[in-house]
């Protein structure tokens, strides 16, 4: 059933801060449930490391894990803001528009926007 995929968070970013993020996208191999994830952390100086600490975590659940493409978020909590906006340069730009509607479901009370601006 759809449980252990479930029990997988939409998103896990920092509750401050401007840091980098990934949007990976989880399968079951040779399934068609699929659905997207949002991960970032101040702690990755490099995209790939927060995809290298995602991939084993999600392998272990059964799911095939594939970066779709990077960028920042700057989480200002005090104000309940978010920004989403730059790439990352080995993954390639993620499509933000789909990392905001993730972060709106769980940061309901947020205004939460996107760019391309690179900073």
């Amino acid at each position: 059933g759809g449980t252990a995929m479930a029990a997988v968070r939409d998103v896990e970013i920092d509750p401050e801060g401007t840091f980098k993020y990934i949007l990976v996208r989880l399968q079951r191999p040779g399934g068609e449930e699929r659905r997207d994830i949002v991960r970032g952390t101040k702690a990755a100086e490099f995209h790939n490391h927060i995809f290298e600490k995602v991939n084993p975590e999600m392998e272990k659940l059964g799911y095939e894990c594939k970066c779709l493409g990077g960028g920042k978020i700057d989480h200002n909590s005090k104000d309940k803001k978010i920004r989403v906006f730059g790439l990352s340069t080995g993954y390639g730009k993620a499509d933000h528009s789909v990392t905001v509607e993730l972060l709106k479901k769980v940061y309901t009370d947020y205004e939460i926007t996107w760019s391309d601006d690179k900073k």
